[in-house]
């Protein structure tokens, strides 16, 4: 959705240039999108900055083991995830593992936080979020175990003010535990393709990100040098290879080309 190509422009090493493609999108939309992108970032990036990691504690995986919060860094980007102890600890070949053992964060948080709110709107009322940081979920909560395809919520048994009411606490009950459907968040995110009429998804391969940038500013570059040649600005290929740092390839029958 950041994709600049849809209101026919292309980023060219850190550069916004006019591309060849038309425009597909109104302009005042695209920055419409563009902010509400950037606010719901920042809605994120405050919330996750003011409790940290919310879920620190709380979250086991199938086969008992606690879950910690860490971190890694990829092309100056912070991602951060849960990952069982041990796991983290470099046990994994000797320790009894649980199926799931390392979640992004953000996402299990976002399920989570949305899960009690809508459970508190349920049972308690209560119309706005309730949920601010760690301390809070903490109140609610006294576990959550990561299962393949679900999350179980064991909610709290004190009776401490901001915590559910239960109506019995010397024995768990049913009510005091939540059963989410939900299925960890693939490692990679494929974007959806236009299939071509009569062809199946499985006989279609979809362009990495990278080549498909590489061919649209491929073709931006050659709508240009096109111009060029044909305004006279540029009378030859080697003229623009030259300028360009690119060489010249011979086309059979026809005339030079750039590459």
């Amino acid at each position: 959705m950041r994709n600049r190509f849809y209101i026919g422009e292309v980023k060219y090493k850190g550069d916004i240039l006019p591309g060849e493609q038309p425009s597909i999108m109104e302009r005042p939309l695209f920055d419409a999108v563009q902010q509400k992108l950037t606010d719901q970032w920042t809605s994120r990036t405050r919330i996750r900055n003011a409790g940290d990691h919310l879920l620190t504690g709380l979250l086991f995986d199938d086969a008992g083991h606690r879950m910690a919060p860490t971190h890694a860094t990829k092309a100056g980007i912070h991602y951060r995830y849960y990952v069982s102890l041990p796991c983290l600890h470099g046990e994994a070949k000797t320790a009894k593992i649980g199926t799931v053992t390392r979640v992004p964060a953000t996402d299990i948080e976002d399920v989570i936080v949305k899960s009690l709110n809508e459970h508190l709107r349920i049972e308690r009322g209560m119309q706005d979020s309730v949920i601010t940081g760690h301390s809070t979920i903490a109140e609610l909560i006294d576990r959550i175990d990561v299962y393949r395809d679900r999350l179980e919520i064991q909610l709290s048994s004190r009776e401490n003010p901001g915590t559910i009411k239960l109506v019995d606490d010397s024995e768990p009950t049913d009510d005091r535990l939540l059963s989410i459907p939900w299925r960890k968040p693939p490692p990679k995110r494929f974007r959806q393709i236009l299939l071509p009429h009569g062809s199946s998804r499985s006989e279609v391969r979809p362009e990495r990100p990278e080549r498909r940038l590489r061919l649209v500013s491929a073709i931006a570059r050659g709508g240009r040098w096109l111009n060029e040649m044909i305004s006279g600005s540029a009378t030859e290929a080697e003229q623009i290879a030259l300028r360009e740092r690119c060489s010249v390839r011979p086309a059979t029958g026809q005339s030079a080309a750039l590459h």
